[in-house]
């Protein structure tokens, strides 16, 4: 399959449910996974930001890769997030993710170490060296630094780099990226999949469709298929969800707002820890608002 169609659709950014002792609850993540394939969700991508993947240790970060491919049971794919800053880190998670069966890795941008663009192009380009298609994450935001239109240009010569999560906040990127680059381009921010799409986007990895598969999906298939004005509004009607779970650090409201619909506990591993009462009052009338909780 083409670059241009492996991964298009809409992936869930998967949370990782934790039991209140703070240890993986593998049993709630296959009952998500099949409530993510039930919702006709294109793929899930476990161990990203929203997975707290930095508080997870190298074997858990493995089973839960694993458990999510075993779990999927190709009826979804599978994009293991297996980034990290340092090169011999994310080659060794990401050996892991291809043993295990996984569709792609997703590659963030090294953080806090800060490399020049020539480091970021050696970086990525080992990874994808190893043979799982690459999906590269610009997120500045977190990582402090930003893969260059040059860069991406360059990293797009190499046959497994297939795709780009886009989260640097500026929708025009995704135009830029696909005037130089055969790559499928996917929004990495849920209130900017719409803009995205609309400049050449195929898709979302989101955060919000842990609390609402369905509904982001209806979003992006219209968008797919050119019907922008029920694209529109399927946007319109999200956008209040989509602010209310970047109130706080992602992702402890999506993990408040699914606790709230009953599909895990509310579980943390610090240095993240719950939000204040305030915004857990804001988050849940927005839940109640759009039918997703009780009054």
């Amino acid at each position: 399959m083409s670059a241009e169609h492996l991964f298009e659709g809409v992936y869930t950014a998967m949370v990782t449910p934790f039991s209140q002792d703070g240890q993986v609850d593998y049993d709630a993540l296959r009952h998500l996974i099949d409530i993510q394939s039930e919702a006709g969700v294109d793929g899930v991508v476990p161990m990203g930001t929203t997975g707290e993947s930095p508080t997870l240790g190298f074997k858990e970060h493995s089973k839960v890769v694993q458990v999510t491919v075993e779990a999927a049971q190709g009826r979804l794919k599978v994009i293991a997030g297996t980034g990290a800053n340092s090169t011999e880190e994310a080659l060794r998670l990401t050996q892991d993710a291809l043993g295990a069966g996984a569709d792609g890795t997703l590659q963030v941008t090294p953080y806090y170490n800060k490399p020049n663009q020539e480091g970021l192009y050696r970086h990525f380009s080992a990874i994808a060296d190893l043979g799982l298609p690459v999906v590269l994450y610009n997120v500045p935001g977190r990582s402090a630094c930003e893969i260059s239109l040059d860069t991406v240009a360059r990293l797009a010569e190499h046959p497994n780099v297939v795709a780009v999560k886009e989260a640097g906040g500026e929708a025009t990127r995704v135009a830029q990226m696909l005037e130089r680059c055969d790559l499928t381009m996917l929004s990495g921010d849920d209130i900017l999949t719409l803009p995205m799409m609309e400049l050449g986007a195929r898709g979302v990895i989101s955060v919000a469709s842990n609390v609402v598969p369905g509904r982001v999906r209806e979003l992006v298939l219209a968008a797919l298929a050119g019907r922008w004005e029920d694209a529109r509004q399927h946007h319109e009607a999200l956008v209040p969800l989509f602010d209310d779970l970047f109130i706080d650090t992602n992702p402890i409201p999506v993990k408040a707002a699914m606790a709230m619909q009953n599909l895990i506990e509310e579980s943390y591993r610090l240095p993240l820890c719950p939000m204040s009462d305030e915004l857990r009052e804001q988050l849940r009338g927005t839940m109640i608002e759009m039918g997703l909780v009780a009054t």
